[in-house]
């Protein structure tokens, strides 16, 4: 709990109006008519009106003396954060030369009339070499053969007869293809009965070096090896060359999975007549950020603590260094940013940036108590050029978009046909507020960088990596330690939803907070850090809409309000996130449905629960418990509307 900010000056409008006319009656009894259609009082409100809106600045006092104190204990702003995804690069055909995708590509959103084009660039150069099929071979338990591939000749089974769960169909390409899209044509007989050809138990999977990694299956038109078609696969980046039956290549498997009772499995394994292989795209990271070049910040002046300002701003994190070149007569220096000048040398070649308010500090110098002067590092020399080669602006919780919404190719790139994302768009941040300053700076006084209380470790977690939407911690008694659960930031839909498996945090996510929690724990305190247990929930509801309301947008409407009131990022009542523990009342839904415009009555309301993970949903229900650390995820809500009469 806070201190509450005394107001310098309590008077208000209607204060000073009144005692202005006790002052009138005292001094000039003569003035009798004090109703509003005096043009005296009229002057008098009019008065009150400017001393009234002198008074709020006056109470403002506390406020800047308060941000004030934040300043001096080195509090700023929060920049945001980009999001990042993976686009895929696709090839107009497949081509025997190299094709170059430069950085700084840019790919974005579809353009409408209400929003505008989220754009993000590629960070890197793609290079997208040709690939072909060089070996072919089949695996069943001890049993290997590997040949080599030659089309139309020597017809095999894909798997042994009968097929069996873990047997491998093997396709050897001449190099490895780390990160590439390869397209697989396969001439197949119709001989692998007993499957169904639209989710066949199959997985694809590229070798690692020291196993086996998941591939991102695109499309396979053979129906599950039943046919002539292409099977595109996506292939894992960590993909590396090995010897298999003594014959090196870029392996690729297609295996037999174990599926669920009542999936139809392999009765015959299918017949491959005909195979080849080349390369139609590959993958490159891409930041929802822009790239600004060589920019001129100015001439030095040559003393201690001088400050630039950028021309874009907010400068956004990329994972590369800030770097400031200084001229000098033998070229250019580079200074580094560091976070504090508190531990520089006298000489150190550094910075410090601003990177909400794009502001670049050069080191400072401070008179100690004896009268000497001490500098926290080096001056550029007088009249020394200062410019910044490359930065990057943007980002923002706008650029966590859903899969599929990257589409529009904003540059051209010979021979490549479009560009689009195959996962959503994750760890895009708003930078801070004042108001949520003013709320960190007390907290981040009071943590200094240690982890004794549960308060503690969510502060920390949350500033340790950006991609962090929530952090709740709690006592484990049971592992003498704390429990951290993580819920990362995820991408809406265009109809308000989230994925599941964008609220499951991933390693490198995890890896972060505990890099930065481990040297701050107590000594003997057991961390825990994963991601919370999530009940599925279901709302079956039938409305009946107003009269002349369209009832498909009722629907949409009805839909969008659902997934976003039952969301652990932004739901609950507050909009900060559903809170943990808390349980589901049919009631809630009632009101929140009854809320829309539009709808005249909510007719039914019914709750299942759901496993999101399967899709079972359970009885119908009126209340739904949610574990005491878990947290409440919308799987596929289903709203019936009725036209009104």
């Amino acid at each position: 709990m806070t201190l509450p900010v005394p107001r310098l000056d309590d008077r208000r409008f209607q204060d000073l109006v009144d005692d202005a006319k006790r002052l009138v009656a005292a001094r000039c009894p003569e003035w009798s008519d004090h109703n509003v259609s005096d043009p005296g009082v009229t002057l008098i409100e009019t008065f009150a009106f400017m001393t009234d809106e002198l008074l709020y600045r006056l109470n403002r006092v506390p406020d800047k003396l308060y941000i004030a104190f934040l300043d001096l204990i080195g509090t700023t702003l929060f920049p945001p954060t980009a999001a990042r995804a993976d686009l895929v690069f696709w090839l107009a055909a497949p081509r025997d030369d190299v094709i170059i995708v430069p950085e700084h590509t840019e790919v974005g959103t579809p353009r409408t009339e209400q929003t505008e084009s989220t754009v993000f660039q590629t960070t890197a150069d793609l290079a997208i070499p040709p690939r072909r099929l060089a070996r072919i071979g089949t695996r069943s338990g001890e049993e290997l053969t590997v040949r080599g591939a030659r089309p139309g000749v020597d017809s095999f089974d894909a798997f042994a007869n009968p097929p069996k769960v873990g047997d491998e169909f093997l396709l050897g390409l001449d190099e490895p293809a780390p990160g590439l899209a390869v397209g697989l044509q396969l001439d197949c007989a119709v001989r692998g009965v007993g499957v169904d050809p639209l989710d066949p138990p199959t997985v694809w999977e590229s070798w690692n070096g020291t196993g086996w990694s998941r591939c991102d299956l695109v499309s396979d038109r053979t129906g599950g090896l039943n046919q002539p078609g292409e099977i595109v696969v996506i292939v894992a980046r960590d993909h590396v060359a090995s010897l298999i039956g003594e014959e090196r290549a870029g392996w690729l498997r297609c295996r037999i999975i174990e599926r669920d009772e009542g999936v139809p499995r392999y009765k015959s394994p299918p017949l491959v007549r005909e195979a080849s292989a080349a390369t139609v795209g590959a993958v490159v990271q891409a930041m929802h950020a822009r790239t600004i070049d060589d920019e001129i910040l100015g001439l030095s002046e040559g003393v201690p603590g001088q400050s630039f300002e950028l021309q874009e701003r907010p400068v956004v994190d990329d994972g590369e260094p800030f770097v400031v070149e200084v001229g000098s007569g033998s070229g250019w220096d580079d200074w580094i940013e560091i976070d504090s000048f508190a531990g520089s040398e006298e000489e150190g070649r550094n910075v410090m940036v601003d990177r909400a308010r794009a502001i670049v500090t050069f080191p400072p110098a401070v008179r100690e108590p004896d009268g000497t002067l001490r500098t926290y590092g080096g001056v550029p020399p007088k009249g020394a050029p200062l410019r910044v080669p490359r930065y990057r602006v943007g980002g923002g919780r706008s650029g966590n978009v859903a899969a599929g919404s990257l589409s529009v190719l904003r540059s051209t790139v010979p021979y490549v046909r479009g560009a689009e994302n195959r996962a959503a768009a994750h760890d895009g941040t708003d930078g801070e507020t004042v108001d949520e300053a003013k709320v960190r700076g007390p907290l981040a006084l009071r943590t200094r960088d240690r982890a004794v209380t549960l308060e503690d470790y969510e502060q920390l977690a949350k500033r340790a990596a950006p991609g962090v939407a929530r952090a709740h911690a709690v006592a484990a008694p049971e592992a003498l330690g704390v429990r951290l659960l993580v819920v990362p930031t995820a991408a809406i839909g265009s109809d308000g939803r989230i994925e599941f498996e964008d609220l499951v945090p991933g390693a490198q996510l995890l890896g972060a907070i505990a890099e930065e929690l481990e040297p701050r724990r107590l000594a003997g305190t057991r961390l825990l850090i994963e991601g919370p247990d999530y009940q599925g929930i279901t709302v079956v509801a039938k409305l009946v809409a107003h009269p002349r309301v369209a009832v498909d947008r009722l629907r949409a409407d009805a839909l969008a309000a659902l997934y976003r009131y039952f969301d652990p990022i932004r739901g609950g009542s507050k909009g900060t996130g559903w809170p943990f523990g808390r349980p589901v009342l049919a009631g809630e839904v009632y009101s929140v449905l009854q809320s829309l415009p539009g709808t005249e009555l909510v007719d039914e309301v019914l709750l299942f629960t759901a496993d999101p993970a399967t899709g079972r949903r359970g009885e119908p229900a009126q209340r739904i418990e949610i574990g005491t650390n878990a947290l409440v995820f919308s799987f596929e809500h289903r709203v019936r509307v009725m036209a009104g009469v």
